[in-house]
């Protein structure tokens, strides 16, 4: 019998995969990782994966894993607002935490494969996109290291949220998970980034609005404030119509502003690239934040840097977010925007 080990996080995704791969015919087993500090948040959902796993007959691991969150997915976290650009601590939690300290400890208790309940497919050589398009989470998962595909599942792949909501309410005994509040985005963000980021960082430095000619036009609150895109929370002399954040300055506490049309993006260069395709120049999509649709574009990869030329224009490309490639639902690879 093949042992799997399943990220068991309280949540019912988690929960159903647990089942649904025992009634596989698998032998299951579950790990709890503590990732971030949040006050009260591993009390709550500890508990609720004990009930899981208490409630399936399944073996719980505990591990915790915050110092190590801290220096990879936190600290970066903080850092990319500290630059002035955009971060997507989720992308990177999944290669570092989910799917790479998981993994080894998948090793270590002796599973042939390792099970999380993201909403996502896999060949053991792709990715692809899920059954249920407002839950697909591949775009997150573009930066998993792809030597370990072969060995993941996710049995949550091909179906729909209510089917899975569904099949908890009807166990005796596990009805609770199915109306539990969705997970946050951002697990460790309880309000907003900024809330968060006053406890690390000076975050309320007002500074100068610029236009694209190097003119002070007014007055913003704090670059870490905001990003690109953003027409709200700082002032413009004189301005008649909208404004919109077209670029930061960390290090002067700075923000040029201008009209939409001036965020028309039509070229990004990608780095850190993580690709499952070996083409070094190939006709695709590519998605330059989670909710949006997938444009298609041109790519040519040079010495580990993606340059990639849009067919059709975009607005408000930031800086330091994920751009992930598609070939229909077939996710191919990705990178981080590093220039626009």
């Amino acid at each position: 019998m093949k042992k799997v080990l399943v990220g068991m996080s309280g949540g019912v995704d988690s929960t159903v995969t647990t089942l649904m791969l025992q009634e596989e015919g698998y032998e299951v087993e579950g790990l709890y990782m503590k990732l971030h500090s949040k006050p009260g948040y591993h009390e709550i959902h500890q508990a609720r994966a004990q009930k899981a796993a208490d409630f399936l007959n399944v073996k719980l691991h505990v591990l915790d894993l915050q110092e190590n969150f801290k220096k990879e997915v936190f600290q970066p976290f903080i850092d990319t607002y500290e630059q002035g650009k955009t971060p997507n601590p989720c992308a990177l939690c999944n290669r570092t935490m989910k799917f790479g300290e998981m993994i080894n400890y998948a090793d270590k208790i002796g599973a042939d494969y390792l099970a999380t309940g993201h909403y996502i497919k896999t060949d053991g050589k792709y990715f692809y996109q899920a059954e249920d398009d407002t839950k697909d989470q591949s775009y997150f998962l573009f930066y998993v290291n792809k030597e370990i595909l072969p060995r993941l599942l996710f049995p949550l792949g091909s179906k729909k949220k209510v089917a899975i909501k569904e099949i908890a309410a009807s166990i005796k005994g596990l009805e609770s998970f199915s109306s539990q509040p969705e997970s946050s985005e951002i697990c460790f963000v309880e309000t907003t980034y900024t809330d968060l980021l006053k406890d690390y960082v000076s975050v309320d430095n007002v500074g100068d609005v610029l236009d694209k000619d190097g003119n002070i036009v007014g007055e913003h609150k704090g670059y870490m404030h905001y990003t690109i895109g953003k027409r709200k929370g700082f002032s413009v002399r004189g301005a008649h119509e909208p404004h919109f954040v077209l670029s930061i300055d960390a290090k002067k506490n700075q923000i040029v502003v201008g009209k939409k049309e001036e965020l028309i993006c039509n070229n990004v260069v990608l780095d850190h690239l993580n690709m499952f395709s070996e083409e070094k120049e190939f006709q695709t999509t590519v998605k330059l934040r989670y909710r949006t649709t997938a444009v298609k574009c041109h790519v040519e990869i040079i010495d580990d840097k993606a340059y990639v030329q849009l067919q059709d224009s975009v607005f408000g490309v930031a800086i330091g977010q994920a751009a992930v490639f598609y070939d229909e639902d077939k996710l191919i690879g990705g990178g981080w925007i590093a220039q626009v």
